[in-house]
């Protein structure tokens, strides 16, 4: 599709060379039957120009394509309003540039409230402590957990105070849908919890994004329909506690040497599954962490993490199987996550991601 797109967008740019070429008189168009001067020759190449240079920076993903593109195309449409005649099917390609400019355009003004809310989080948590995590920080957890932590190597590595991940997967929002494929990117802080998640997906060909925001013990969620229309749009208590979840279990899975944090309770439950229970500000969490007998984390169950589309709340066990353990940046972490609800008919499997890389302690945002 993206070639395609590029396709059209050159075709519809060289074709704008048609009115520079009979403005400075190098050769008869007889497509063209309307007088254009040297000046107006000018404004039909410099279109040309910027559709190819826009068509280059869109099928290269650069930020500001969009705005290259709404230039390119409001200039060729003012062209084809004054060249009406001969020009009048040029409005077809220019209203499929407006569209995918637009679209790129939202896109963007999410990922800028995205990193806006990330570059604020790191201008008041910017001091990096050098401690390195021991055997006396470890001393206090459950066995099993204190296990975990060796396994991972979290051991004598700095203690985290952020990290930033990025993943790739499919989402899907019924067990008959065909999985949306994404990727993300995410970054969390800590010692005061926060969590800023910002997802980029296809559906049908479409694109969609979704924005989490945890700060303050207060979470949203929203996820866009062509990057404009808002087809999630959750907040409130629920939505806070089931984001408190998603921190706890990004604690466990992705900075296991966090679980030393002391708003932490541990209950053992056997020698490999405890319960944990997290608790932030006015929020208090819980979920069973279950080990297999090399030390793995395998798997995070908890009951207080909501299936929700920002207008009814659903209560059913949250899982979050992993599997292939492998060194990831200086951590053995799992590199493989499902996303399960338990619900009665049978459990749902709504998500699977692949981490593609995790950075820890960093100093700023990351483009």
């Amino acid at each position: 599709m993206r070639i395609v797109f590029l396709i059209i967008v050159l075709l519809h740019g060289l074709i704008h060379l048609l009115g520079f070429i009979k403005g400075f008189g190098f050769k008869e168009i007889k497509e063209l039957t309307l007088p254009i001067s040297k000046p107006m020759g000018l404004f039909w190449l410099t279109a040309t120009a910027l559709f190819v240079i826009y068509g280059i920076l869109h099928f290269t993903n650069t930020k500001y394509a969009w705005l290259v593109g709404l230039t390119a195309m409001v200039i060729s449409q003012i062209l084809v309003v004054m060249f009406w005649k001969d020009a009048k099917f040029g409005t077809i390609p220019n209203l499929i540039i407006l569209v995918v400019s637009l679209v790129s355009l939202g896109s963007y003004l999410l990922k800028s409230e995205f990193a806006n809310q990330v570059k604020n989080d790191f201008s008041v948590n910017n001091t990096l402590s050098s401690e390195i995590l021991t055997e006396n920080d470890i001393a206090h957890l459950p066995v099993i957990v204190q296990k975990y932590l060796h396994y991972t190597k979290s051991l004598g590595q700095p203690k985290i105070k952020n990290f930033r991940a990025e993943f790739v997967g499919g989402m899907r929002g019924k067990t008959e849908d065909a999985y949306m494929k994404f990727q993300s990117v995410q970054y969390n802080f800590y010692p005061k919890p926060s969590r800023y998640f910002f997802m980029e997906a296809s559906k049908m060909g479409l694109p969609a994004t979704g924005l989490h925001l945890y700060q303050n013990e207060t979470a949203t969620f929203e996820v866009k329909m062509l990057n404009w229309l808002k087809v999630v749009d959750a907040k409130g208590d629920k939505m806070n506690q089931a984001e408190t979840v998603t921190l706890f279990n990004d604690m466990c899975f992705i900075a296991p040497a966090t679980l030393i944090d002391r708003r932490i309770t541990w209950e053992i439950i056997n020698d490999t599954s405890v319960k944990g229970i997290f608790k932030n500000g006015n929020i208090s969490i819980s979920a069973v962490l279950y080990f297999n007998k090399k030390g793995e984390l395998v798997n995070f169950i908890s009951n207080d993490r909501y299936d929700t589309d920002g207008k009814q709340y659903k209560s059913y066990p949250w899982a979050t199987p992993v599997e292939d353990y492998r060194m990831i940046n200086g951590y053995y972490l799992p590199s493989k996550a499902k996303l399960i609800y338990q619900k009665p008919e049978g459990d749902f499997t709504y998500g699977e991601m692949v981490y593609k890389s995790v950075k820890y302690n960093l100093t700023n945002i990351e483009d």
